[in-house]
């Protein structure tokens, strides 16, 4: 025999194995339980009939009792015999002294006296089988009663049942040996089916897999792999395999490929190769800069996310016009009459079109169905979703005016528009039934849910619909690439082209692509430096009492899908296990809050406020204060001197497209002095590694890992930190824009309508 084969048929005689393994006990057990089963049968019957033989020689019995016993030896006499398998019968007096019996019974009077002493006792009838003289006998003892119900004796009848015990060992035997020949067969049919059914099969995949991943072949998987869901994902791992082979190949051999760092510049001078004359516009429900009042004057502010941090420095590098909801109440007073400004304000780079909703329209459209709906659907994070019809019509109603506003603001001229997360999914859609040649991009800046999770929503069709109006769809990492195909593939009529990651729809393709979304440096932006900066952090410390020892810090909008109670409880757990840190660490949380017209996102202030004050009341001293939660909206000067004090930075999202507040903390750091724990449900943590990542439902890990950044040593702390630097400054927000631009602009405008209408 080859050695292929002794191969196979080992991996067959192993499955075998393991099927004999299981069933052959399986078998016995069932074996055993018949055997048991059947003997409990032949016990009753047995009991039935000496009970029968009892009830015949009872009254008899008890008439002999009333006279002395050489009487009632003489008036039972010959009524006491056995005959066939029944031995005997006795009868004792109430004290237990033997009367009579027959003459078979002579050697088992010592055996059966524990059953005529039970039948006397509490019992009015006992059951024995014992085993004496090479023989197994069973015992049935009656209590026997005059009129009164007074115990005046007992009778016992007895019999051999050897036979029932040499007829139970047979049928064990028996019932072994097809145990035996059962698990036998079931073994030789495993073994031959997984040789012959499985073997050759799944060694063709194995192979076929070796020259995708040498030869990077084209054909596809083979076709009689035994289990169809094998099939299907084996081509869609095939199709991952190959589009990252293809986008690293296009990145070696393309203008993103050099690790030269992306800058403002070089993004601008990419944007207007790729734009060919159009222009740039972002469409977000949030805008990049807001006016409130503040004692009846007009305050800038800039809204705290990911996507302002990310979009901003783009179209201050490129030009062109931010289309937002203006959600500020003194936004209309700032603007012009259709909603324009110049921004940033004072040194205008591009142009910002605010869209005015109603309260209503911002209820239903924003409160509503994007925040209680898409939200929760899209994060892992234990919410249940909430959807309304009233909800929906409004969403979709305010998606018909950005878009309207978008076109309005190009014109009959060229763009290419930059969709931007879920508030808006229905205008891409809309945008391409009215002007076919524009190019219309999404970026997704949340995950996508696996096909089951996004089946829930009632509008699902509507949605994934909208979104493939567009020519390019970016998410940040593969997985929610997988999720988002795997969904149009269960609920859609389209097709799909695994190997390019593309979607045809009603004669339109559209791409589907991860680009992680980064951040600009700190350098980049207006923040105090130098002598104004050390300034600032000594003003921080004073007021809020942290000169002493090491500060621990979060960044976030105050959401549930962050982790914060968590975190909370985890550097609660911190100071516990470790008290010789207390005093000497400090943990400050910038919470901005959020949504708070939403009833969740108050009881979640409310919650954080009451473990902060928990916490703080168990561990502070007179001049320390374990934590300080300081809720309010923190500009990027503040966040930075935070960033500059804090030696440790804690990310705790439960579920996170990306979280860009690791990035910016890995970039404020430039003498690499600070520790990232990280979230292992956040994006970040795939671009990351050298970060401590962890879990944040797991609060003794998450107490160990702040335990291990506050006392790493600096080389580790350094070498770490390097580490991450470098990757963020080679892959910044420029270079995110710039791959999003360029693989955009080279799509292929496939719908048959290529002119305004």
């Amino acid at each position: 025999m080859s050695v292929e084969l002794r191969m196979r048929f080992s991996r067959g005689l192993h499955m075998g194995f393991l099927i004999a393994g299981i069933v052959g006990p399986a078998t016995m057990v069932m074996a055993w339980f018949q055997w048991h089963a059947e003997r409990r049968i032949d016990q009753d019957d047995l009991d039935r009939r000496a009970r029968l033989l009892v009830f015949q020689l009872k009254e008899s019995a008890q008439d002999a009792l009333r006279h002395p016993d050489r009487e009632a030896a003489k008036e039972l006499a010959g009524q006491l015999e056995g005959h066939s398998r029944l031995i005997g019968f006795a009868v004792f007096r109430a004290g237990g002294n033997k009367v009579a019996s027959g003459k078979g019974l002579s050697q088992y009077m010592v055996e059966i006296q524990p059953v005529v002493a039970e039948a006397l006792g509490d019992k009015s009838e006992a059951i024995g089988t014992i085993r004496s003289h090479d023989t197994v006998v069973h015992a049935l003892a009656t209590r026997l009663t005059d009129a009164q119900g007074a115990t005046r004796g007992v009778i016992v009848a007895v019999h051999d049942v050897a036979h029932l015990e040499e007829r139970a060992t047979a049928r064990m035997i028996r019932y072994a040996f097809w145990s035996l020949a059962v698990t036998f067969m079931l073994f030789a049919l495993v073994t031959g089916v997984t040789w012959l059914v499985y073997d050759r099969p799944l060694k063709d995949l194995a192979e076929w897999m070796r020259r995708l991943r040498t030869d990077n072949a084209p054909d596809a998987p083979p076709w009689n792999l035994p289990v169809a869901l094998l099939a299907k994902e084996t081509e869609h791992l095939a199709a991952s395999f190959r589009a990252a082979r293809s986008s690293a190949a296009a990145d070696s051999n393309g203008v993103l490929a050099d690790h030269k760092h992306w800058t403002r510049e070089r993004l601008r001078a990419q944007a207007l190769d790729c734009l060919d004359g159009g222009q740039l516009v972002v469409v977000s429900n949030r805008e990049p800069y807001m006016h409130q009042l503040n004692d009846g004057e007009p305050c800038l502010i800039v809204p705290a996310g990911g996507l302002v941090t990310a979009l901003d420095p783009v179209l201050q590098a490129c030009g062109g016009i931010w289309v937002a909801h203006g959600a500020g109440d003194a936004d209309r007073q700032t603007a012009d009459a259709q909603g324009n400004l110049s921004v940033p304000p004072g040194d205008g780079r591009y142009t910002l079109r605010r869209v005015w909703i109603t309260r209503e329209e911002e209820q239903g459209y924003y409160y509503g169905l994007s925040n209680e709906g898409m939200w929760p659907l899209c994060h892992l994070a234990h919410e249940r979703p909430t959807f309304r019809a009233s909800d929906w019509e409004l969403y979709v109603e305010v998606n018909r005016r950005f878009a309207a506003a978008v076109l309005e603001e190009i014109g009959a001229s060229g763009a290419t528009v930059l969709v931007q997360d879920y508030h808006l999914a229905l205008v891409p859609q809309m945008l391409k039934q009215a002007r076919p040649d524009l190019r219309v991009g999404v970026f997704w800046h949340i995950p996508w849910p696996n096909p089951e999770a996004f089946r829930i929503c009632p509008w699902r069709t509507e949605i994934l619909n909208g979104i493939l109006g567009a020519d390019l769809v970016g998410f940040h990492l593969q997985q929610y690439c997988n999720n988002f195909l795997d969904t149009v593939d269960r609920m859609l009529e389209a097709r799909l082209d695994w190997d390019h990651f593309a979607v045809e729809l009603g004669g339109h393709s559209t791409l589907v692509r991860p680009f992680p979304i980064s951040v600009e440096s700190w350098t980049e932006r207006r923040i105090p430096t130098g002598d104004a900066l050390t300034q600032q952090i000594a003003r921080f410390r004073e007021r809020y009492k942290l000169s002493q020892g090491q500060i621990l810090l979060g960044v976030d909008r105050i959401d549930y899908t962050k982790g914060l109670p968590e975190r909370f409880r985890a550097f609660g757990r911190f100071l516990e296990k470790h008290p010789r840190h207390r005093g000497k660490v400090s943990f400050v949380q910038l919470g901005a809050p959020s949504r708070t017209h939403l009833r969740r996102y108050r009881d979640l202030i409310v919650e954080l406020e009451s473990l902060a004050d928990e916490i703080n009341w168990k561990f502070q001293t007179d001049n320390w204060m374990p934590i300080r939660f300081l809720v309010e909206h923190h500009d990027a000067a503040t966040v930075h001197a935070f960033m500059q004090m804090a030696s440790v930075c804690v990310v705790s999202s439960l579920h996170d497209g990306m979280n860009l507040v690791a990035k910016e903390f890995v970039i404020a750091k430039p003498k690499c002095d600070g520790v990232l724990v990280l979230s292992e449900f956040a994006g970040a943590a795939r671009e990351l590694p050298d970060a401590l990542i962890i879990n944040p439902y797991d609060t003794e890990q998450f107490a160990d890992a702040i335990r291990c950044a506050v006392e790493m040593d600096a080389d580790e702390r350094t070498a770490r930190m390097h580490r991450m630097r470098q990757s963020v400054e080679e892959r910044n927000v420029y270079w995110w824009a710039a791959s999003f631009l360029t693989e955009l602009c080279g799509t292929r405008i496939s719908d048959s309508r290529a002119k305004p209408q």
